[in-house]
C-alpha cells in the first residue's frame, strides 16, 4: 500500500495527459474517411492527430492529419464529401508543417451564413479605401483598392451580382470617389437616381469618350506625380495637402461592351479602342489611383482579353457555370460550391465563400 498510492497517481496522471491529446473522434473521422474513399494508393486513411481552436477566430477548430501522402488537391477534390462525413463546414484546407499534415479549418455544419445579410451604413469600412463586399464564416470580406486597385466580377443571371457591384460603388462614392458607369442594359439596374452622383454612358461613342477621358487624366496624373516626387495617389494627397480624388469606372456587362461577334469593320475599330483604353487603365491605373470594376455573366473567354483580364488582382464569382467560373477564377470552384440557387452567395479566388450584404437603392 505504501507503494501503490504513488504508482496510482503516475498512472492516473498519464492517462490524463493521453486524454488531453488524444483526438476525440478520430476512430470516427477515419472509418468516415474511408467510407468516402479518400485512401492513399495502399488503402491508407488519412489519420486525426489533433482538433485545436483557431487562436484568431474562435469559432473555427483546425483538423490536423497525417495525410497518408495524399495531395492537398485530392482533399479539394473530395471537400463536399469531407463535410458531409465528418459533419464540419470546411473554411479552407492547407498543409501544415511540411506536406506530411493537412490542417482543415472547420466549423459545425449547423453554423452558416444567412441567405440575406442586409447592409447598415455602420458596415462601412474607416481605413482610407477598404470597401466591404460581406461576411464570411471568418469575418467581414473587405478589398483595399489602395493595394488591388481592380476588381472582375462573375455570376449568372439572378445571382446577385449587380447588387454587389452598386454595393461597392455606393461605398467608394461615400469615401469620396468620383464613379463613371458603363451601362448597355437599358438602363435598367442604374435608375435616375444614381445620375445624380455617376457620369452613366449608354452609348459606344460616349464610353469612347469617357475612357480616353480617364486616361488624358492618368497622364495628367503621372506628370504631377513625377514633378512632386509622390508614388502613389495616397502620397501625393498627404505631402501636398491635395484632395485629389479616386477615379472608379464600372461596367455591369462588360461582354456588351467588348463583343465583337457580327460587327462591321467601323464599329470593330471603335471597339478596338474601348479596348485599348481599358487595358491602359487596367496595366497603369493603380499607383495613380484609376480603379475598373468589371462584371460579366457571359462564358466566353474571347470577350475579356488576357492583358484586361490579368490585371484583375481581385476575382469575385457568384452562382456560375464550370466555364464562367474557370473564367473569372482559374478553377470551376464556382460551379460546384455555390448552390444553384443562392443569391448574393460569392467565392473569392482565394476560396473564400462569403454572403454579400443586401443593398437598397435608398441607401443612397
Amino acid at each position: 500500500m505504501t507503494h501503490a498510492f504513488p504508482v496510482y497517481l503516475l498512472l492516473g496522471g498519464a492517462a490524463l495527459i493521453y486524454l488531453l491529446f488524444y483526438p476525440f473522434g478520430k476512430r470516427m473521422a477515419k472509418d468516415q474517411l474511408q467510407s468516402i474513399g479518400l485512401t492513399n494508393h495502399a488503402g491508407m486513411v488519412p489519420e486525426l492527430l489533433r482538433k485545436k481552436r483557431d487562436k484568431a477566430h474562435p469559432r473555427v477548430t483546425i483538423w490536423e492529419f497525417r495525410n497518408q501522402s495524399i495531395p492537398l488537391a485530392e482533399w479539394e477534390d473530395n471537400r463536399a464529401a469531407i463535410e458531409a462525413a465528418l459533419d464540419i463546414s470546411i473554411i479552407k484546407m492547407t498543409y501544415g508543417k511540411g506536406k506530411s499534415r493537412v490542417l482543415v479549418y472547420a466549423v459545425p455544419a449547423q453554423i452558416d451564413l444567412p441567405e440575406i445579410l442586409c447592409w447598415k451604413d455602420k458596415y462601412l469600412s474607416p481605413e482610407s479605401f477598404v470597401l466591404v463586399l460581406g461576411e464570411s464564416l471568418l469575418g467581414p470580406v473587405t478589398v483595399n483598392l489602395a493595394h488591388i486597385p481592380h476588381i472582375l466580377l462573375g455570376g449568372s443571371t439572378g445571382s446577385g451580382k449587380s447588387v454587389l457591384l452598386k454595393l461597392l460603388l455606393m461605398q467608394a462614392m461615400k469615401k469620396g470617389a468620383r464613379v463613371y458607369i458603363a451601362d448597355f442594359k437599358g438602363g435598367v439596374d442604374f435608375p435616375p437616381l444614381w445620375n445624380r452622383d455617376c457620369r452613366i454612358c449608354f452609348e459606344e461613342t460616349d464610353l469612347l469618350g469617357l475612357l480616353t477621358d480617364l486616361v488624358a487624366e492618368l497622364e495628367r496624373r503621372k506628370e504631377i506625380f513625377r514633378t512632386a516626387g509622390c508614388s502613389s495617389i495616397d502620397t501625393y494627397n498627404k505631402s501636398t495637402g491635395e484632395s485629389l480624388q479616386r477615379l472608379i469606372f464600372a461596367c455591369d456587362e462588360v461582354a456588351e461592351v467588348l463583343d465583337k461577334t457580327g460587327a462591321d469593320a467601323e464599329r470593330k475599330k471603335l471597339l478596338a479602342q474601348i479596348e485599348n483604353r481599358l487595358s491602359t487603365i487596367a496595366r497603369q491605373g493603380r499607383a495613380f489611383g484609376i480603379h475598373l470594376i468589371l462584371a460579366t455573366q457571359r462564358p466566353d473567354a474571347s470577350i475579356i482579353p488576357g492583358q484586361i483580364r490579368n490585371n484583375m488582382d481581385f476575382r469575385v464569382c457568384g452562382r456560375a457555370d464550370s466555364v464562367l467560373s474557370s473564367i473569372i477564377l482559374d478553377n470551376t470552384d464556382a460551379a460546384d460550391l455555390i448552390p444553384k440557387d443562392a443569391r448574393g452567395r460569392f467565392l473569392l479566388h482565394d476560396g473564400t465563400i462569403f454572403q454579400a450584404y443586401w443593398f437598397e437603392e435608398s441607401d443612397l
